[in-house]
């Protein structure tokens, strides 16, 4: 006799085993129709599972979060089924429900194309309005082996005999259709609704190994209606006309080529607007109390070895094994990060309490290894400079120095254009440094810090760093995309390693605890972002062109140079453009690179000393003096911690629901 307990605390008795299906229809014909799966003391299951002992059961409907990743696992069934019906002699091998969608990967000899996809979408629109329900069988292992082998699916066969022995093999099907799937789904195919789009195909190895078959992958996106779809789409669409990439070379910022793969080449203008990024962030760390260092970037792996780096990133590294005086094989590396040259830093002389917090910031220079399919443009590289910091101090002083940091953090993201941000707090991942006592002091301490700094956030379980937990700050751009940015780190492991201490009240010594800290993240990444979240319209003050000088005609051309000079001698980064073009191309061809600001002169103007100023790319303009112009300008282009004192931090994220 199950005893079922319900969300609100209520108790319901069954007789015998019981669905979850009749469970819902015990509690009314609303939840009856709405259920589409359910949660049995903490598990998602099918409706149609029983529920033989007492169990705390929460039933799944269409708004739930869970419904979401169940509605793309069954759109990647649906997908299956419609393209075996449509090209028989297809296999079928992996389709999981992925972040926004889902894919499945086809053996087939001819690869698909986008040209496939409304033929398949049509056809998977037939199957969900079939709503044949989704009903679960196990079978014994040799049993499915040979089962998936008659119907010519050697690659599903594969799947199962690779299973661990003690693994149930279960199967999904669909009406006729069936696959091997551990579960669990819908109710049927109708709930998987019309909410759904092909995206695109590509190439993919099986099992990821390229000496395997290379299969042909579709992917997918679903929602729970058309309105989350049309949300998405639009999202998709806005983003890739925001790529940086793109408006990169449109704003004639940086390019990247195969020589230097992973590395960038930064022209003038985008090393400008990185320079303008760099001044106003070392302005901030300065304010804030920070010592700005530089350490060497080849390091012998000694150094990596103690710290334990070696070992937990030596095949993300890059090694330079030289021939000195010494040693016949001397082996460098190119640092991955900068925490352990800080600490030996921090080591050169004693250190006392009354020198502690010390904030040590480095704008250094990293080189990860990143496989090349993993690069993308400047988000993802290989050669980064990280605005890395790390803060030396007592246990005490976690918690203000956490207030610290997230009151500056949040004050920095406010004047770079982004409004808000969650904060994600990792824990203890499974391979890790220290122990399990050590680990509970330091995500003991960094809880405690939430508390003190006010900062509420989600867990991001098992994500923390090899040295310990941390929090992660994730900002929302433009179009709702979330960005991982910023972390605090609170590391009681590497000072131990590394034998940093300091001299305490009592004389005696102690090990310092590390706070290792990021507001960027890295500035390559950081400005692709900031490209995309603008679109390349940049506020003013980090415009990398911040005002061009056009000329009507070329009698206006010597005046337009001197403007520009007065532009520039004012602080602005003004050019100008004196071609014998007519003004229409030229503010059509400015929009495109997106230039904020065009000063137009011409006879006239350059009689009476003024300039007609338009930004672009509105249409409205006004005349103005020359030097109140550059007066106006330079006052609207000064950096936001130069222009006024420094804004209040933005409120304290809350906690997703």
């Amino acid at each position: 006799m199950p005893a079922i307990t319900l969300p609100d605390g209520s108790v319901r008795h069954f007789d015998a085993a019981v669905t979850g299906t009749t469970v819902a229809a015990s509690i009314g014909p609303g939840l009856a129709k709405a259920a589409l799966a359910m949660e049995v003391d903490g598990a998602i299951k099918d409706l149609a599972a029983e529920i033989a002992s007492d169990a705390r059961v929460r039933f799944i409907t269409r708004k739930d979060p869970e419904a979401l990743g169940m509605i793309r696992h069954d759109t990647a069934h649906v997908l299956a089924e419609a393209v075996q019906e449509l090209y028989p002699g297809t296999q079928v091998t992996i389709g999981p429900s992925i972040e926004n969608g889902f894919y499945y990967d086809f053996a087939r000899n001819e690869p698909f194309t986008p040209e496939d996809f409304p033929r398949i979408e049509a056809k998977m629109r037939e199957i969900i309005a079939r709503n044949a329900p989704f009903v679960r069988s196990v079978m014994p292992r040799e049993e499915a082996i040979a089962f998936f082998e008659a119907k010519g699916e050697r690659y599903k066969a594969e799947l199962i005999r690779d299973l661990p022995a003690t693994e149930e093999i279960s199967l999904y099907s669909q009406g006729d259709w069936i696959d091997l799937c551990r579960g669990p789904h819908l109710r049927g195919t109708g709930d998987v609704g019309p909410a759904f789009k092909l995206t695109k195909v590509a190439g993919a190895y099986w099992r990821g190994d390229h000496r395997n078959a290379m299969l042909s992958r579709i992917y997918g996106t679903a929602w729970r209606d058309q309105k989350e779809l049309d949300a998405y789409l639009h999202q998709i669409e806005e983003a890739e006309r925001r790529d940086h990439r793109k408006i990169g070379a449109e704003m004639d910022l940086f390019h990247l080529q195969e020589e230097a793969r992973g590395s960038i080449f930064w022209h003038p203008k985008g090393w400008r607007l990185y320079r303008t990024l760099e001044g106003y962030m070392r302005r901030r760390l300065d304010a804030a109390g920070y010592d700005e260092v530089k350490t060497p970037q080849l390091v012998d792996r000694k150094l990596w070895i103690e710290s334990g780096h070696w070992e937990k990133f030596r095949e993300s590294m890059f090694i330079a094994t030289v021939e000195d005086e010494s040693e016949k094989d001397h082996v460098l590396a190119l640092k991955p990060m900068n925490c352990p040259c800080h600490v030996q830093i921090f080591n050169q002389g004693i250190k006392s309490y009354r020198q502690l917090p010390l904030r040590m910031a480095e704008f250094g220079s990293c080189h990860r290894y990143e496989p090349s399919g993993a690069l993308h443009g400047i988000m993802r590289v290989r050669a980064f400079t990280q605005d890395d910091a790390h803060i030396f101090c007592t246990e005490d002083q976690i918690g203000p120095e956490t207030v610290r940091f997230v009151d500056l953090l949040s004050s920095i993201y406010r004047d770079l254009g982004f409004e808000s941000f969650r904060v994600k707090f990792s824990d203890r991942p499974a391979v890790r440094a220290g122990t399990d006592e050590t680990w509970d002091r330091a995500e003991g301490a960094l809880r405690d810090a939430c508390a003190t700094a006010g900062v509420l956030y989600e867990l991001n379980p098992g994500e923390g760093a090899f040295y310990g937990p941390k929090l992660e700050f994730v900002l929302r751009d433009a179009i709702g995309r979330d960005w991982q940015c910023g972390t605090l780190q609170v590391d009681f492991v590497l000072p131990e390693r590394l034998d940093a201490e300091y001299v305490g009240e009592d004389g005696a010594k102690h090990r310092p605890v590390m706070l290792h800290r990021a507001i960027l993240g890295s500035f390559e990444r950081f400005i692709g972002i900031l490209i995309e979240q603008h679109a390349g319209r940049f506020p003013l003050w980090l415009a990398p062109v911040q005002v061009v000088v056009a000329s009507i005609v070329d009698d206006a051309a010597p005046y337009a140079e001197e403007v520009a000079a007065a532009l520039r001698a004012a602080g602005l980064a003004a050019t100008t453009d004196i071609r014998n073009e007519k003004i229409n191309r030229k503010v059509a061809e400015h929009i495109e690179a997106r230039v904020p600001i065009l000063a137009v002169v011409g006879r006239r103007e350059a009689e009476e000393r003024n300039v007609v100023l338009r930004r672009l790319p509105g249409r409205e303009q006004e005349t103005l003096p020359l030097a109140e112009a550059a007066r106006m300008l330079a006052a609207e282009a000064a950096p936001p911690d130069l222009a006024s004192p420094a804004a209040a931090p933005m409120p304290f994220p809350v906690a997703a629901a």
